[in-house]
């Protein structure tokens, strides 16, 4: 089933400052991050080896909270405030990187922490490429 981000926010009646197109990405690539987090944590707390696993866990909820809270905001544009969308980008490019280094640590062993990873750089890049963009 394809996303319905961008045509949400093409029903949006007034301009927005940002490309639509860009942002339904940077949006899906957030909800797509937070749900590959929810998951790897998820997954650790299943290993059997958990306890070397403990940040893993704790750095994927951090990052799919963030993300989260991200891409609700980005999806709200009754008084934009670019100053605190450029914040949460911010923040949640610094969460997807230390995420997916963390689980990038584990990826030889974890299938999971693999495709997380994965998912937490391309929701940094994601992140970055929209914050190149604001003035």
């Amino acid at each position: 089933m394809p996303s319905t981000t961008k045509p949400m926010l093409d029903t949006y009646p007034k301009s927005i400052n940002l490309d639509r197109a860009r942002l339904a990405a940077v949006i899906d690539a957030l909800n797509d991050c937070a749900q590959a987090c929810t998951a790897c944590a998820d997954a650790c707390l299943s290993e059997d080896m958990v306890g070397e696993l403990t940040r893993c866990v704790r750095t994927n909820l951090d990052c799919a909270d963030i993300c989260t809270t991200t891409a609700r905001v980005l999806s709200r544009h009754t008084g934009y405030d670019a100053n605190i969308s450029r914040g949460l980008l911010e923040a949640c490019a610094t969460a997807c990187r230390s995420c997916g280094d963390e689980c990038g640590g584990h990826a030889d062993e974890h299938e999971h922490c693999r495709v997380c990873a994965d998912a937490c750089r391309a929701c940094e890049r994601a992140c970055r490429e929209l914050l190149a963009t604001m003035s």
